[in-house]
């Protein structure tokens, strides 16, 4: 079964901002990236979590770094589907007529 839904890091780091009650300005400077970086992330205006960014969320907002990885991934993987799925569903797999 395809999940058609897949929660977004920026999301939870988001919530987790808010239930803290601290700024977005002062959470970036705890994980140790300019606030427009973690605003990014916040706002998914772009695939943000990389090795390095999730080592910093597992620092601070805890959960594992391979965690925060895989959730982007997932996440990444679920939308490139449907924007490709017009390009990708006449495509046959190597060797088949």
């Amino acid at each position: 079964m395809r999940m058609h839904n897949a929660a977004r890091p920026g999301e939870m780091v988001k919530n987790t901002i808010e239930a803290l009650e601290v700024t977005v300005t002062d959470a970036a400077k705890h994980v140790g990236v300019s606030r427009q970086t973690l605003n990014n992330l916040i706002n998914q205006e772009s695939s943000c979590v990389s090795p390095e960014m999730a080592l910093r969320l597992e620092a601070v907002f805890g959960g594992a770094a391979d965690n925060w990885l895989r959730m982007q991934a997932v996440y990444d993987a679920i939308h490139v589907r449907r924007r490709v799925h017009n390009i990708t569903r006449d495509l046959k797999p190597l060797g088949t007529a």
